[in-house]
């Protein structure tokens, strides 16, 4: 693979060294752009900054398996970004033999945000929402459906529109700052209560909903990956 050499401004090469030392020296990309993006192993990871009245952000990765972001959006409602990987599984859910996902994070104590799942289906018709671990004033979509214990989990399950697409919000019982969720087993559970059909899997989100961090707050991805066949 051919090495890029990217010159950082001043204030991402400071956040970076928040983060960690090992990852200031280690990290193989970084960017501070809006709509930065960069792929490696399949996956790409996209800096999503989409929220009015958002702050800076900065991306940084050793790979699509460790990587995180500093961010210091104001203390204002709204989600500011949500930085993310993404994989493309472009599957029917009949055809699928497995759709399963790990991750282990580590996230800050304040400031208001999701570590979130975003599973998008039938061309972004559906979207389906596992929450891992909810910090400060944060909230899901739509109304409280029912509570059930399905892939791996056991969730509070919220059901609304955004006006664009369907959203199912699963809101995990308690917050983890790691583990393994079987997504297939999930979409089958939403597919058994009539909400969908036998949908196309598009592609498998994971990463940080940012409502607020004022003063800067690091987000790091210690280890992550999906794999769906």
């Amino acid at each position: 693979m051919r090495k890029l050499r990217i010159m950082l401004p001043l204030w991402l090469a400071a956040a970076l060294l928040l983060v960690a030392p090992q990852a200031a020296h280690a990290a193989v990309w970084g960017s501070s752009d809006q709509w930065a993006t960069w792929t490696n192993g399949g996956y790409t990871l996209y800096n999503n900054i989409w929220g009015s009245g958002a702050g800076p952000q900065s991306i940084w990765a050793n790979s699509y398996s460790n990587w995180g972001v500093w961010a210091n959006h104001p203390n204002t409602g709204g989600v500011k970004s949500y930085p993310n990987a993404s994989k493309s599984v472009n599957k029917k859910l009949s055809a699928l033999g497995s759709a399963t996902s790990s991750f282990n994070v580590t996230v800050p104590g304040s400031g208001a945000y999701t570590t979130a799942y975003d599973i998008w289906a039938n061309n972004n018709a559906y979207e389906i929402m596992l929450w891992m671990n909810k910090q400060g004033a944060v909230g899901p979509l739509g109304s409280l459906q029912t509570t059930a214990t399905v892939g791996g989990h056991t969730w509070s399950v919220y059901r609304g529109s955004n006006g664009a697409n369907a959203v199912f919000s699963f809101v995990r019982s308690g917050n983890t700052s790691s583990g393994t969720v079987d997504i297939k087993a999930v979409m089958n559970w939403i597919k058994n209560r009539g909400w969908f059909g036998d949908v196309t899997l598009g592609n498998i989100q994971f990463g940080y909903e940012i409502t607020s961090s004022s003063g800067g707050l690091n987000f790091i991805t210690n280890s992550y990956s999906a794999s769906a066949s």
